[in-house]
């Protein structure tokens, strides 16, 4: 809500879209809106007004389930004591960020993970949590990806021609919205020299040389008019972990160029994505797709098809409730292992 709709197509809504398609429930409870406007001289920071609202929220709507996203101001000692007053009730968490040891915020990212595993049920990781040394044996963790939703995911590039041949869009971080300055993003060699490299290509580029990100209805109006999107996140490659451009790139239609070192091979054949090996493969591959409008397109098409059926945001949902209520399944969805 703080942000006037910038943030809409976020992946709590996706999911939020599923469990309804499901027949599910939905009470929204949005921590960071919370603690901005029930912030006092007696709470500083908000944090035990949204503790106290959570829990009188659990006392009146009674849910089955509470599903945790990025929710870093609830304390551990509020979801012990709702696990204590409910017995019934099981909690959830899924996280986006990037938990690679030489990516951004590695030590910060796994202790927000780690801070609520004790009352969690189940948690849900968009890196494979195979790769990952610090999750306790004894929890229930599961890869997802990021799901895409029909109704977000609505533009179809390849059924049209387009004037930009690769997009990408960086940011300093989604709840700033504008570049920090003096920060640096390591990427930016990574695109400079594909830039330098790539020169007969028509690059467009946001959130590096001063050149600000794009949010929201602009953001979808720019990728309407490239080709291709690269799929580059921060920190080296880990297994499965993308951003969740992933979905904004493939779901509308574009052809998603993504490090072979991710393993979404396992998902994808080469006429769904272009994976490469390095800034001298990846440039050229994509010399050969601007030059091949046919191969661009079916690319795009079969790109978006896949990911919208096997990705979206109701499969993501219904494996969030099996995987936490112990329900079966008689068909696991292709990124199970």
């Amino acid at each position: 809500e703080r942000h006037d709709g910038r943030l809409f197509f976020n992946t709590g809504r996706r999911l939020n879209n599923g469990f309804i398609r499901l027949g599910h429930s939905i009470l929204e409870f949005s921590d960071r809106d919370i603690i901005k406007y029930y912030k006092s001289l007696n709470d500083l920071k908000g944090s035990k007004n949204l503790n106290d609202k959570l829990k009188k929220t659990c006392y009146n709507y009674k849910p089955d389930l509470i599903i945790l996203g990025h929710a870093d101001a609830i304390s551990s000692q509020t979801l012990g004591e709702l696990k204590d007053d409910y017995p019934s009730l099981k909690i959830a968490q899924w996280f986006l960020d990037p938990l690679n040891k030489k990516g951004p915020d590695y030590n910060r990212n796994k202790e927000r993970i780690l801070d609520k595993i004790q009352f969690t049920d189940s948690n849900f990781l968009t890196t494979s949590p195979d790769v990952l040394g610090f999750l306790p044996k004894d929890k229930k963790n599961y890869f997802i990806p990021n799901p895409s939703d029909s109704s977000f995911e609505i533009l179809n590039n390849f059924k049209k021609n387009c004037n930009m041949d690769v997009f990408f869009a960086l940011s300093h971080g989604v709840h700033r919205g504008i570049l920090k300055s003096g920060k640096f993003d390591e990427r930016s060699k990574f695109i400079e020299k594909l830039m330098q490299i790539t020169n007969n290509i028509k690059f467009d580029i946001y959130g590096l040389k001063k050149v600000q990100p794009i949010w929201a209805d602009h953001y979808f109006k720019i990728i309407s008019n490239s080709k291709m999107g690269l799929n580059l996140s921060r920190g080296e490659p880990i297994k499965y972990y993308s951003s969740d451009r992933i979905t904004q790139i493939i779901g509308n239609g574009l052809v998603t160029l993504i490090d072979e070192k991710t393993g979404y091979r396992d998902f994808f054949e080469n006429d769904e994505m272009i994976f490469y090996k390095n800034v001298e493969d990846l440039s050229e591959k994509i010399e050969k797709i601007s030059r091949d409008e046919k191969l661009r397109k079916l690319i795009g098409r079969k790109g978006k098809q896949k990911y919208l059926k096997y990705f979206n945001s109701t499969l993501v949902a219904n494996f969030i409730i099996n995987k936490t209520f112990d329900i079966s399944n008689r068909k696991n969805p292709i990124w199970e292992n």
